[in-house]
């Protein structure tokens, strides 16, 4: 049998061995800086009243940029209905004349285009806001009124440019043509609503 002295030697070499050994690592709290969490919440409170302040707006899908007046190239100072639609048209219609699918409506082959020369030509004036179908599929987006950005001539050379386009095989639009639509319907002072209303006021596609 082992003696006390051997057994108070055995436990104090067991404890110099423990106090060898390292202690079991722990996670130490490491809070969120205050400055950062202030500004997370800055971040929300801003986003939550910039959506709010923007229901009372258009919220529809749609141009509602500024139109870009296109400079006038040519001899005599003719429009060029194609620099005219690059500015202002095609990044919704697309160069294609094909729109995009479920939110702007092509150009190419529809019959609004191709129809009597006034249904587009009203459209480009006064824009368009609420429902229309084109080749069969219906579109809700926002299309602003060129009436005060372009002339007769520069409406007159893009109309024409997209009734001559891709597919299209329309005849050419003049701008006196255009004078005498935009005198027609002078007092206008809102968009279209829907091809609804441009087909019983103006005309449309067969």
């Amino acid at each position: 049998m082992k003696s006390d002295h051997d057994k108070t030697a055995n436990r104090n070499t067991q404890q110099r061995a423990y106090a060898r050994e390292l202690g079991e690592p722990e996670e130490k709290p490491n809070p969120i800086p205050r400055t950062f969490l202030i500004f997370a919440v800055l971040i929300v409170v801003w986003g939550i009243s910039y959506f709010y302040l923007r229901l009372g707006g258009i919220t529809d899908a749609g141009d509602t940029r500024t139109p870009i007046v296109a400079e006038t190239t040519g001899s005599g100072g003719a429009a060029d209905g194609s620099a005219i639609y690059a500015a202002n048209c095609q990044s919704c219609h697309q160069s294609s004349g094909g729109g995009l699918p479920g939110a702007f409506p092509p150009l190419d082959g529809s019959g609004w285009v191709t129809a009597d020369a006034k249904v587009p030509v009203q459209i480009l004036l006064h824009g368009i806001n609420g429902k229309i179908t084109v080749a069969g599929a219906d579109y809700e987006s926002v299309m602003p009124p060129f009436a005060d950005s372009l002339s007769d001539a520069e409406i007159a050379a893009v109309v024409t440019h997209i009734r001559s386009s891709w597919s299209n095989a329309a005849e050419a639009v003049t701008a006196d043509f255009v004078a005498e639509q935009r005198d027609l319907h002078a007092d206008r002072s809102a968009p279209w609503n829907g091809g609804a209303e441009i087909r019983e006021v103006v005309g449309g596609p067969e």
